[in-house]
């Protein structure tokens, strides 16, 4: 029924059901603009085929948002879940992979936090035995049990630089001769160059032992082991028994050419890290800053290829070299009561009894583990600081550890 004013004819107002009907539709739908209203029969009925559009349209857009819903859903659900989903094999992979090439040991620390899989599988025996140097590195004002347990599951894991970096920190800084030593004879026997070098240090001084149970000829034979797969210092060290019959039968051509094979390897590691700018002279470098503690410089720089004085940054030392530089730097620079550490400011090694090292022939002041950390030490720094004395304090309990020469320029 129409209602007409004044000549104009009004459409007859819905009821409120069908208006709150519409309202809902309308909210549903994803059209933001208002559309005209259906025409109304005179029972406020809609036609059929109106009806049957509405329908459509309003099941079309509910099964659309019902979709959509479920959707969203899902895919949060399996985000969530994509991790439980994936195999250990995979997952024991990319944690190998990772604990292999960390830069320090808090990118490893911190996928141990992750969640309680990541941890129980990155401290899995794969992963550990997959672990690089940096990954357990320790500083030694940093060192506790936690420290020691880790480097002892990545031992027990088969790894062999914690193998040997936990035996040279058990032998030489925390006092367990048998222990430190098992540790880096187990990494010697699986041919780990610096553990065969550092057996051979061991045999060479009696360490641990008396002077009585020193081993020359056991010393060259495990130098010349690690010789042979390319150690620079068990070179060095080769070649100067050789020239100076220590241990073995004299041979000085021979051990010319070990030093000379030396140099030439340490020439090569050296260039393949310097930068294009960098160059290599030859002389002697001038000292370092003096206001620094000498044996926390030890990475500045200072001339390698001391048989022949060119002058080349050094390279760092090994983990366990620079753990047991800062250990005694940080005990005042000492090993204990009249135990020495060796002069050579990249070593670390200290004494295990009394006059252990031998000492400079020219001036008894400064001495070293081995004839190559004398010889490293000669150019870079003592060749401008020895001077001969009249005299030396010899020892009352005559346990001296001899004489080293000095190295021809």
């Amino acid at each position: 029924m129409r209602t007409r004013r004044g000549g104009l004819s009004y459409p007859p107002l819905l009821p409120l059901s069908t208006m709150c009907s519409n309202k809902a539709l309308s909210e549903r739908s994803s059209f933001n603009t208002l559309t005209p209203l259906p025409n109304r029969n005179r029972n406020n009925k809609m036609p059929s085929s109106q009806q049957q559009f509405v329908s459509r349209k309003r099941h079309k857009t509910l099964s659309l948002l019902s979709s959509s819903s479920s959707d969203t859903t899902t895919t949060t659900v399996g985000g969530s879940e994509l991790l439980e989903t994936l195999p250990d094999d995979i997952l024991l992979s990319i944690l190998a992979k990772l604990s292999s090439s960390s830069n320090s040991p808090s990118d490893f620390i911190r996928v141990l936090l992750t969640c309680k899989r990541l941890n129980r599988l990155g401290l899995h025996s794969v992963v550990l035995s997959k672990a690089s140097q940096k990954t357990f590195s320790v500083k030694a004002r940093n060192w506790s049990e936690s420290s020691h347990r880790f480097l002892k599951r990545c031992a027990d894991a088969g790894n062999i630089e914690a193998c040997y970096t936990l035996g040279m920190i058990r032998f030489y800084c925390l006092g367990n001769r048998e222990s430190g030593r098992s540790l880096i004879s187990k990494a010697a026997m699986r041919c780990h160059a610096p553990a065969l070098y550092s057996l051979a240090v061991i045999q060479f001084n009696g360490s641990g032992a008396s002077k009585d149970d020193k081993d020359l000829r056991g010393g060259v034979a495990l130098c010349a082991r690690a010789a042979f797969l390319g150690h620079v210092d068990a070179l060095r060290e080769l070649g100067h028994c050789l020239q100076d019959g220590y241990g073995v039968k004299r041979n000085v051509m021979e051990g010319r050419r070990f030093l000379v094979q030396a140099n030439a390897r340490e020439l090569v590691s050296v260039c393949n890290s310097l930068h294009a700018r960098t160059t290599i002279t030859w002389g002697v470098m001038p000292n370092q800053n003096p206001n620094l503690n000498p044996r926390v410089q030890y990475a500045a720089g200072c001339p390698l290829l001391s048989d022949y004085g060119c002058n080349v940054p050094a390279q760092e030392p090994h983990l366990a070299n620079r753990f047991m530089i800062e250990w005694f730097s940080n005990r005042g620079g000492s090993a204990g009561p009249s135990r020495r550490l060796c002069s050579h400011l990249g070593c670390g090694r200290p004494e295990t009894r009394k006059r252990e090292f031998r000492r400079c022939s020219v001036c008894g002041v400064v001495n070293y583990c081995s004839r190559a950390c004398q010889a490293l030490d000669w150019k870079s720094r003592h060749k401008v600081e020895c001077a001969p004395v009249e005299r030396w304090i010899d020892d009352d309990d005559g346990e001296d550890g001899g004489e080293v020469a000095v190295v021809d320029s």
